[in-house]
């Protein structure tokens, strides 16, 4: 009985929905540091700014030029704490990140690898639908122990952080090299988009090929107890031979992913372009909330591709052999090495063939 992934993914997520909960807990648990982090971080910074008279009067007086002056003149002398306390604060929750993302990613994979060889390898054996228990002898691999797998994640996540501030480089190598388009003398805006919009757009396409695959990575670092370039060997291998099963799970889950983004997007701004209507308490309100739902779903759908990966790595062998099972057509002579002789030349004998008339009639 073959099985579609991508099915099976959403199926997983919803009978599952302590995965979800799991892969929302650290997700959401970091944000919310690096927001709280981000927040007293810049209120403090602000605190210690030091205003006098003269720069309160140059704010007041609602003049951009002025306000400008001010901050600038503001800012001058303590503008390289807030870098040097920003860049500390950046490595403590790319750590905190590495750890968390590596500890979640562990829980949800092996929920995963328990769901798939319980339920779904027992539908597949039965040609029916799984029930509790079903397919309890089946079992690929044993999954390994926590510190080879954390090991591995660490390292693999680590990877994933050095490509975001690759990319991050990247950007900023793309608008200096757009600026040469377009010096002072000779002004050309136009050429200076479209060249950091090329760039900018390679770049991007880059870095999220290459996260893509360290998160794929990951989830042979669980399964195999792998290393972290086991794990990549690993993932190329899958996309080598079932690349058109794993772009069918990433298209559909995409897919879906924007429908839920512009959905989500006009919910929030519904509120907020309503807001000389109603009250403008309630429109943050409605904005958060909404915000909110989205990330819980785009969560949700993120649990749901890794499941359909899951699925793919798990069932190869079965879908192999049962789809060899149904088209295999019957083999001449006997023994279990026979295979089907195929008629490879043409029949002279036969009435079509002939070069004389009426043959066919005549027969």
């Amino acid at each position: 009985m073959a099985i579609s992934p991508t099915t099976e993914g959403f199926r997983a997520a919803f009978r599952r929905p302590s995965l979800t909960l799991a892969e929302i807990s650290w997700r959401w648990v970091t944000g919310a540091t690096a927001a709280a982090l981000i927040v007293f971080g810049l209120v403090e910074y602000l605190d210690t700014l030091p205003v006098t008279n003269g720069e309160l009067l140059l704010l007041r007086s609602r003049q951009p030029y002025l306000v400008g002056e001010a901050i600038a003149h503001i800012l001058r002398g303590s503008l390289n704490r807030a870098v040097i306390a920003g860049m500390l604060a950046a490595l403590l929750l790319a750590s905190l990140w590495i750890i968390a993302a590596s500890l979640g990613r562990i829980a949800t994979v092996r929920g995963l690898l328990d769901y798939f060889r319980r339920h779904v390898a027992g539908k597949v054996f039965a040609g029916g639908t799984a029930k509790d228990g079903d397919g309890e002898g089946y079992v690929v691999n044993n999954v390994c122990s926590n510190e080879g797998s954390l090991r591995a994640l660490a390292r693999l996540n680590f990877l994933r952080v050095a490509a975001a501030l690759a990319a991050i480089l990247g950007f900023i190598g793309a608008s200096i090299l757009a600026s040469f388009a377009s010096p002072d003398a000779n002004p050309r805006p136009g050429a200076a988009f479209f060249i950091f919009l090329t760039l900018a757009s390679l770049v991007f396409f880059v870095w999220s090929a290459l996260n893509w695959l360290l998160s794929l990575s990951g989830i042979f670092a669980v399964r195999d107890g792998e290393d972290a370039l086991a794990a990549i060997i690993s993932a190329v291998t899958l996309c080598r031979e079932r690349g058109r099963a794993v772009s069918a799970v990433g298209a559909w889950i995409g897919l879906a992913h924007m429908v839920a983004f512009v959905g989500a997007t006009i919910l929030v701004s519904m509120p907020l372009g309503l807001v000389a209507l109603v009250s403008w308490r309630l429109a943050i309100v409605i904005t958060i909330l909404g915000t909110l739902a989205y990330f819980a779903l785009a969560d949700w759908l993120y649990t749901a591709r890794m499941a359909g990966y899951v699925c793919i790595i798990e069932m190869p062998e079965v879908l192999v052999s049962s789809l060899r099972t149904q088209s295999a057509p019957p083999s001449r002579g006997t023994g279990a090495d026979s295979v089907p002789q195929l008629q490879t030349s043409i029949d002279r004998n036969e009435p079509i063939l002939s070069d004389l008339p009426n043959l066919v009639a005549e027969t």
